[in-house]
């Protein structure tokens, strides 16, 4: 299992999410969920915690479709403590 994978699979979809939206567009996230948890976009939760992240400021528009840190982003734990390396 690649890093991403166990990631995807591990990981909460805010946690994800708060991560690689800094460097993918909506579409490149769609397809990485798609891969590795598809029930998650089936049922609508990765399309409602992108909004809900931009709402709460954690992620913020940047130029073009790709994200940026918004002034509440903080590293999610897995992150901090190394989890998948």
């Amino acid at each position: 299992m690649n890093t991403v994978e166990q990631i995807v699979k591990n990981e909460s979809v805010e946690d994800v999410l708060t991560v690689f939206a800094l460097g993918s567009a909506i579409p490149s996230l769609d397809r990485m969920f798609g891969r590795y948890r598809y029930e998650v976009i089936a049922s609508g939760e990765l399309l409602k915690t992108y909004v809900r992240l931009f709402e709460e400021g954690v992620l913020a528009n940047g130029k073009g479709p790709i994200a940026v840190k918004g002034p509440n982003w903080k590293a999610p734990r897995f992150m901090t403590e190394n989890r998948h390396s």
